[in-house]
C-alpha cells in the first residue's frame, strides 16, 4: 500500500460513508496515523441518491472526494482498495491492493440492499444504494423511455412506461414522488408526441402503510401527496418474484414492467475475519457495547449501519440511517482521543434529530420528537436539512441553485444518457 512506517498508533478505518467520513474528520489533527479506505475515491451523500436517478441533480452535486476529507492532516492516507478479510489475531486488514496492520481498527462498511434470499429479483431488479446504480437506473428508465416513443406495439409500450417500486420506505416514497413529478412536469415536454396517461407508477408495500417507520400522521399525508400526484398505492403487498418482465405478488396484483425498483429493506456489509458470535446473522451486522467495541475485541470497533447497539430504547440498535452513524463516528473521535490519553472512554447516547421525506415539490412530511409537520413547511425543513448535511460548499451551491433552477422552471437539467444502461448485471453489489 505504500504507507510510510510510523512510530505513531495507526488507526484504520473502513469505509467513507457518513460514519467514517465523520471519525476521519475529528481525528485528522491527532497525533496517529490515519489510514482510510474505500473501494471508491468519493464520499456519496446517499438521501439524494434518487434525485440523480430521476435527472434533477449530477452525480457529482452529492459526491466528495476522501482524499480532500482528509488532506489538512499530516499523517493522513487515502487508499482507493477493497478490503478482503480482517485478520485479528496479526491485526492486518487485507485488501486487493496490499495488506497493512493496524493499532486500532474502525468497520464502517455501511449496508447493503437486502433481498431476503431472492436470487431472482437479486438478479433482475433495480436497486439504487450508490453513484453508478443510481446512474444505471437514469439511464434504464431514459431508454425505456425513447423505446416507448418509437414502439407500435400499445402493450410493449405500457410495459416500458410501467414502474414498479417495491418498498415504501423513504427511499421508496422520494423515487415514487421524484418519478411523478417527471412525469407530470417534465417528460410532456421533451416528448409531445407521446401520451403520458398511459404512464404507471406503482408503489408496493409489505406493511399495513407507507413509511412504516415514521409516524401515522406521516404516513396519511405521504399518501395523500403521492396519490395525488398520481402514484398507485398498494399495501399489505409483497413481491414474490420478478421474472420475464413481470412483477408478482402474494395478492392478486400481477404487473408487468421493464422498470423494477428494490427499495424493500438493507442488511449490513460485514467484512471476513471477524469472529462469528460477533455478527448478526439476518441483520449481517456486528454487536457492539457502548463504546462502539465489537464484543470480543478491545481494539476493533464498528459505527453507522454496520453496527448493533443493543440498548433499552433501541433494543435492535439504532435506525439505519445517517444520523446514528454521524454521531457515532464523532463520538468515537471523543472515545479514541480519551484513550489514547489513558483516560476512560463514555458511552454512546444517540439524540434522535427526528426523520423526514419529500415527496415531490412543496411536498414532504417530518417528524421531530412529538412535532409532525407536512406540506410546504416541512419541504422546506427537509432541503435545508439536507443541504446542511452535504459534504463541501461547492456541493451545497451547486445543489441550491440546481434546486432553484428546477423550481422556478419545472424543469431537469441532467436527463442525459451519459453512460448507457447494459443489463442487470452491472448493478449487482459488491462489499
Amino acid at each position: 500500500m505504500n504507507i510510510p512506517y510510523t512510530n505513531l498508533p495507526r488507526l484504520v478505518i473502513i469505509g467513507g460513508g457518513f460514519a467514517g467520513v465523520a471519525l476521519a474528520r475529528k481525528m485528522i489533527k491527532e497525533n496517529v496515523q490515519l489510514v482510510l479506505l474505500d473501494r471508491h475515491n468519493y464520499h456519496t451523500f446517499q438521501p439524494l441518491l434518487y434525485q440523480v436517478s430521476t435527472s434533477s441533480l449530477e452525480p457529482d452535486s452529492i459526491a466528495y472526494p476522501l482524499r480532500k476529507v482528509i488532506k489538512r492532516g499530516k499523517n493522513t492516507f487515502f487508499r482507493m482498495a477493497e478490503v478482503a478479510s480482517i485478520d485479528p489475531n496479526n491485526q492486518k486488514v487485507n485488501t486487493n491492493i496490499g495488506s497493512i496492520s493496524y493499532d486500532y481498527l474502525v468497520i464502517a462498511t455501511g449496508a447493503k440492499t437486502n433481498f431476503f434470499g431472492n436470487t431472482t429479483i437479486e438478479n433482475n431488479a433495480m436497486r439504487m444504494k450508490n453513484l453508478p446504480q443510481a446512474l444505471n437506473l437514469r439511464s434504464l428508465m431514459l431508454e425505456n423511455l425513447e423505446q416507448a416513443v418509437i414502439t407500435t406495439d400499445p402493450e410493449k409500450r405500457k410495459e416500458l412506461l410501467s414502474f414498479v417500486l417495491a418498498g415504501a420506505g423513504p427511499t421508496g416514497v422520494e423515487l415514487a414522488g421524484g418519478i411523478a413529478e417527471l412525469k407530470l412536469n417534465v417528460l410532456p415536454r421533451d416528448y409531445p408526441d407521446m401520451d403520458f396517461s398511459e404512464m404507471e407508477i406503482h408503489l408496493i408495500e409489505g406493511a399495513s402503510r407507507i413509511l412504516p417507520p415514521m409516524s401515522e400522521y406521516a404516513s396519511e399525508k405521504a399518501t395523500k401527496f403521492l396519490e395525488k400526484l398520481g402514484v398507485h398505492i398498494h399495501v399489505n403487498t409483497q413481491v414474490k418474484n420478478y421474472d420475464d418482465e413481470i412483477v408478482s405478488t402474494n395478492t392478486d396484483l400481477s404487473i408487468r414492467t421493464a422498470t423494477f425498483i428494490w427499495s424493500a429493506g438493507v442488511t449490513g456489509a460485514p467484512v471476513s475475519g471477524i469472529n462469528a458470535e460477533s455478527l448478526i446473522p439476518r441483520a449481517n451486522r456486528y454487536k457492539v457495547n457502548e463504546y462502539n467495541q465489537i464484543n470480543g475485541y478491545e481494539n476493533i470497533f464498528a459505527i453507522g449501519d454496520i453496527s448493533v447497539m443493543e440498548t433499552e430504547i433501541y433494543p435492535k440498535g439504532h435506525p439505519m440511517v445517517a444520523q446514528p452513524a454521524i454521531q457515532q463516528g464523532k463520538h468515537l473521535a471523543k472515545n479514541l482521543k480519551l484513550h489514547l490519553r489513558g483516560k476512560s472512554m463514555t458511552p454512546f447516547k444517540y439524540l434522535d434529530k427526528g426523520s423526514m421525506a419529500t415527496i415531490g415539490r412543496n411536498k414532504a412530511v417530518v417528524d421531530i420528537g412529538k412535532l409532525r409537520f407536512g406540506g410546504f413547511f416541512a419541504w422546506f425543513i427537509w432541503m435545508f436539512i439536507h443541504l446542511w448535511f452535504l459534504v463541501g460548499f461547492r456541493n451545497r451551491f451547486v445543489t441550491f441553485f440546481n434546486w432553484t433552477y428546477n423550481y422556478i422552471n419545472y424543469d431537469k437539467a441532467a436527463r442525459l444518457i451519459v453512460r448507457p444502461f447494459k443489463n442487470k448485471d452491472e448493478v449487482i453489489e459488491r462489499v
